[in-house]
């Protein structure tokens, strides 16, 4: 019997393993970014499509308080004002309540909204909902979201003393107007 219910609950961990597989497919490069609508630390909703035709960081990140998370924060934190001369919102989303956001942020000064995520369902629909110490988290990623609102860049590999730097670099690279070339007619004007 016990081998049974060994055997089920192996099956059941496969089916759980697939499913978020699909949902980390669903939110590839070039295709929508799930909308969602989640608390900020002070009780105001937010939903993606709010920030339409602007670009969003949306980090996610295991918990509020611990080291790696704070020292990711802390260097958005950091960058803010370069972060907003590119017209990019960032957004941090943990399955932390809306209470514990607030202490992380008033402790730290963060000047974005941290999203509650509190049953893990935006985590999932990203493909970032994992299990850690024995605790329902999210994973350490995060996405860039064009003024589209479509993902233009997925980092599944964060460090969090470097990321936002990172992340800063290839939005400003990612944000640049394509050069326009110059019509032809204008080109021969040139030649001497």
């Amino acid at each position: 019997m016990s081998r049974t219910l060994s055997l089920l609950s192996l099956i059941a961990i496969g089916i759980t393993l697939a499913a978020s597989t699909v949902h980390a497919e669903d939110v590839a490069v070039g295709e929508p970014a799930p909308d969602f609508e989640l608390m900020d630390q002070d009780g105001q909703l937010h939903s993606l499509e709010d920030y339409r035709d602007r670009w969003v960081v949306l980090f996610f990140y295991p918990k509020d308080g611990t080291p790696g998370c704070t020292t990711e924060a802390c260097e958005f934190r950091d960058n803010i004002f370069a972060y907003r001369d590119l017209n990019a919102q960032i957004l941090g989303i943990s399955l932390d309540d809306i209470e514990s956001h607030k202490a992380f942020s008033e402790k730290h000064g963060l000047p974005y909204p941290l999203l509650a995520d509190v049953g893990g369902d935006v985590a999932a629909i990203y493909g970032v909902k994992t299990r850690m110490f024995g605790l329902t988290v999210a994973k350490r990623q995060t996405f860039i979201i064009n003024p589209a609102g479509e993902v233009a860049k997925h980092y599944e590999r964060v460090e969090p003393a470097t990321h936002a730097a990172q992340v800063l670099t290839d939005l400003a690279i990612l944000a640049k107007p394509a050069e326009t070339a110059k019509p032809e007619a204008s080109l021969a004007s040139e030649v001497p």
